[in-house]
Parts: structure tokens; C-alpha cells; sequence
């Protein structure tokens, strides 16, 4: 099985490419990764890298797609991006929580992330599954839901100043993903797929228009 893995979700994307995923290893081994900072404004940098990727090993048979939480556009970008690939090779096309793919030996960590509006998300990961709810908390309460866990892995994609003493900087890696869509018996998301909201849109919809009466 040859797998593509994406991830556009934070500020540094990445790509991987597994060319046969059948490996005496414990996982198997990318044949081809690249990172690179994420510009949410410049999608060029991912579809040049991708394009090397596909003409040096061909298309993919799985696709696997980080789902965020995280940049929108970039989600969007990288599952417009698979749909194509998806039908041009026939591919079965997949998406996971890109919160489960940061590098790590731990099994369980925390992941906390700006989830704009004055609020912040708080996710658990075990296994490199989540693990109950996305909360979404404000500062105060984010600092008390993080005193509760004194000895946990705490991570984070975004640059939290304010919580910079426990906080590590750490980023989801494409590599990670198609690991784990290696794997026999994990659950992924299938098609339509869509980015991780933490909320519903906020969006406010027309009124009906008034008809007036016929002349």
C-alpha cells in the first residue's frame, strides 16, 4: 500500500509518503517527508512539494489527511487537495485528529490550543486517540483545568505566552499520520471529509424576504 500523509492544520505543514506500508518494523518508514513553515496566505510551497512527491513515487493508494483543530484554510487546502488525488488514483481517502499525530514517546499528553473568541480548547490524548471531549475553556478556567494535571505532557501548536512555563511548542507531523493509517483496527473519519470545529459557525443567516403583493 502506498500512503500519502498531509497535515496543513498549524504553522508548520509537512507531507509524507510510505512506499509500501508492509514493514517487519514496529512502524513503517516514510520513503519520502518534508516540513516546511505553513503560510496560510501562500499554498505554493505544499503543492510544489507535493508534486515532487508524486513524481518520484507515483499516486498514492491512501491518502491520510490531518483534521485540526488548527487553520481552516489549511485543512480545507489539504482535503481539497486529497479529493482531487482521491479520484484521479482511485484512492480510499481518510482523516484523523492532527492532535493525535505530535511526536512523542508518551502515550498520553495534553494538547491546548487557541481556539479564538477569547477562548481556548483542551483535548486529551491517549494512544494516540482522543481521549473524551474538546473543551473549550477561558484562560482562567484553562489554568485551572491545567494545575489539575501537574505531571502531564502539555503541548501546544500555537505560541501561548501565557502559559509558557508549563507549555511545550510542538507541531503534528505527517509522519505520524500515515503511521497510523497503517495500522490495522484504528478508526478514521471517511469522506466528506471536514475540518475539526470547535463551535458552530458563527454566522448569522438572511431573513426571508418580504414579498409584497401582486400588482
Amino acid at each position: 500500500m502506498k500512503i500519502l500523509a498531509v497535515d496543513l492544520s498549524t504553522a508548520r505543514a509537512s507531507l509524507a509518503f510510505f512506499d509500501g506500508s508492509e514493514s517487519a518494523e514496529p512502524a513503517p518508514i516514510a520513503a519520502h517527508e518534508c516540513v516546511w513553515p505553513n503560510d496560510r496566505k501562500n499554498s505554493g510551497p505544499f503543492f510544489e512539494n507535493l508534486q515532487r512527491i508524486l513524481r518520484e513515487f507515483g499516486l498514492p493508494t491512501k491518502i491520510v489527511v490531518g483534521l485540526g483543530p488548527g487553520s481552516y484554510a489549511g485543512i480545507r487546502i489539504a482535503i481539497s487537495a486529497a479529493i482531487g488525488l482521491e479520484v484521479a488514483a482511485r484512492a480510499e481517502l481518510a482523516g484523523y485528529p492532527s492532535v493525535c499525530a505530535i511526536p512523542g514517546q508518551d502515550d498520553e499528553y495534553i494538547v491546548i490550543g487557541d481556539a479564538r473568541r477569547k477562548s481556548f480548547f483542551f483535548v486529551k490524548i491517549k494512544n494516540r486517540t482522543v481521549a473524551g471531549d474538546y473543551e473549550l475553556l477561558s484562560e482562567e478556567e484553562l489554568r485551572e483545568r491545567i494545575e489539575q494535571h501537574p505531571g502531564a505532557r502539555i503541548v501546544s501548536s500555537d505560541l501561548l505566552p501565557q502559559f509558557q512555563s508549563r507549555v511545550e511548542q510542538a507541531y503534528p507531523l505527517a509522519e505520524i499520520l500515515g503511521q497510523l493509517a497503517a495500522e490495522k483496527g484504528r478508526s478514521f473519519v471517511g469522506p466528506p471529509l471536514e475540518p475539526i470545529y470547535l463551535r458552530e459557525a458563527n454566522v448569522t443567516m438572511p431573513k426571508p424576504m418580504m414579498r409584497g403583493p401582486n400588482r
